[in-house]
């Protein structure tokens, strides 16, 4: 009997598998220029890069998890993850509430004209539509923007420690790879 075709490997359709923030910017900005939807699109890319969320933790995103006095959104991992209290910014902040307005009635907060969640493969198709036209050279996927948020915070100088309970990992190996690639480990090589 023979084998089935081996689903292609991440590195034969893309170089890497995370976006810089001007990348993340860039797709924010196109999603904003998107659609009817423009502005639930990009705060969900914007949450999803600030909190490290995975697209099934972000489309399960309720109004309850977020405390608007304190600042601070609660993240249900999935996945056996650790769920975290993150801090929101004040940009964020201005987006979630004008969503708010807008859908005040319903108990998710990422939710569709028929006022049901966004779905996994709505978001999927909003984030690789929005790639497109913010002119990205590789195909942008939504798991790009955990692995961006992983990046950022190690190129900013966290330790490992901490990017590990911010995205909620278990093992810290899974971490490891965001501090292995920081350009600050090489500063003043040369």
């Amino acid at each position: 009997m023979p084998t089935p075709p081996r689903k292609p490997k991440n590195k034969s359709v893309r170089s890497r598998e995370y976006l810089t923030p001007d990348e993340v910017a860039q797709l924010i900005k196109a999603a904003k220029s998107l659609g009817r939807h423009s502005h639930r699109d990009a705060t969900m890319i914007l949450t999803a890069y600030r909190h490290g969320l995975r697209v099934s933790e972000l489309v399960n995103l309720h109004w309850q998890q977020i405390d608007w006095r304190q600042g601070q959104i609660l993240v249900n991992r999935q996945k056996n993850s650790v769920n975290t209290l993150h801090p929101m910014l004040a940009d964020e902040i201005r987006a979630l509430r004008k969503l708010k307005r807008d859908y005040s009635e319903q108990s998710y907060v990422f939710v569709t004209e028929r006022q049901t969640p966004v779905s996994d493969s709505t978001f999927r198709k909003l984030v690789a539509r929005a790639g497109v036209k913010a002119g990205l050279l590789l195909p942008v996927h939504p798991h790009m923007l955990r692995h961006a948020t992983g990046f950022k915070l190690a190129n900013d100088g966290h330790d490992t420690r901490s990017i590990q309970l911010y995205l909620g990992h278990k093992n810290i190996q899974h971490t490891v790879r965001y501090t292995e690639l920081t350009t600050k480990r090489f500063e003043g090589f040369w």
